[in-house]
């Protein structure tokens, strides 16, 4: 398959804006792995092998508590779940390139990278789609790890006492906030939220766990049970 340079400078111009919002999130992640003793190197390391914000700061911040292992992956590996709808919805639209193809671009796969892709193919069927959303993926996936590094050298020289793991659940906060927006969304926070706080006390951070679980399922369980909306 040829490569599109206009399908692919395209996808740059609109993510363009986005990664303006990107860079102070990577730079924040950096910061965070510092925090908990992690090296410039391997904070980018984390940042190369796992590319996932959110998990990477839920890990950063079990780590800082001192979670187990099997914790922090099943943490991280539900936060991730929704790339695998996001792939799911992708996939009818890429089926024709080949499982090696498939895979990178798997592993490229962001919210923003999913938003403009789909709007794109769904708005333009015939267009190039994977050089688009190479041209989405690819300038983010170099500014999380430039960024990351960056945050990861500048946090490596503040003094312990400055707390920097501070930043992480202030993130997480600011990610809150826009994600909900309607009331499953609303009943997702309060359910997880409030029962992690409740189950604090179990050992290996379980109870984060546990709300995690308990909120996506309260969520999912209050958008089944919305009346459908009427055709336009």
């Amino acid at each position: 398959m040829a490569f599109s340079r206009d399908a692919y400078l395209q996808g740059l111009r609109d993510v363009a804006p986005m990664m303006l919002g990107v860079a102070p999130f990577g730079t924040i992640a950096g910061a965070s792995a510092a925090s908990v003793g992690l090296s410039p190197l391997e904070a980018l390391g984390m940042s190369v092998v796992v590319f996932a914000g959110a998990s990477q700061l839920a890990a950063l911040a079990l780590i800082a508590q001192g979670a187990g292992v099997a914790v922090i992956v099943a943490t991280t590996f539900m936060v991730n779940l929704r790339m695998a709808m996001y792939s799911a919805s992708l996939a009818p639209w890429l089926r024709s390139l080949g499982r090696s193809t498939r895979a990178a671009l798997a592993y490229l796969m962001t919210d923003q990278a999913y938003a403009f892709s789909v709007l794109r193919y769904r708005r333009l069927p015939d267009a190039p789609r994977r050089d688009y959303y190479l041209g989405v993926a690819t300038p983010l996936w170099v500014l999380w790890q430039a960024t990351t590094v960056l945050g990861a050298v500048l946090g490596a020289q503040v003094p312990p006492a400055w707390q920097l793991e501070f930043a992480i659940p202030l993130t997480f906060l600011a990610m809150l906030a826009p994600a909900v927006r309607d009331r499953p969304g609303l009943l997702a926070a309060i359910v997880g939220g409030g029962v992690a706080l409740a189950l604090d006390g179990l050992p290996h951070n379980l109870g984060l766990v546990l709300g995690a679980v308990l909120g996506i399922a309260a969520g999912t369980a209050a958008d089944a049970a919305r009346p459908p909306e009427p055709a336009a």
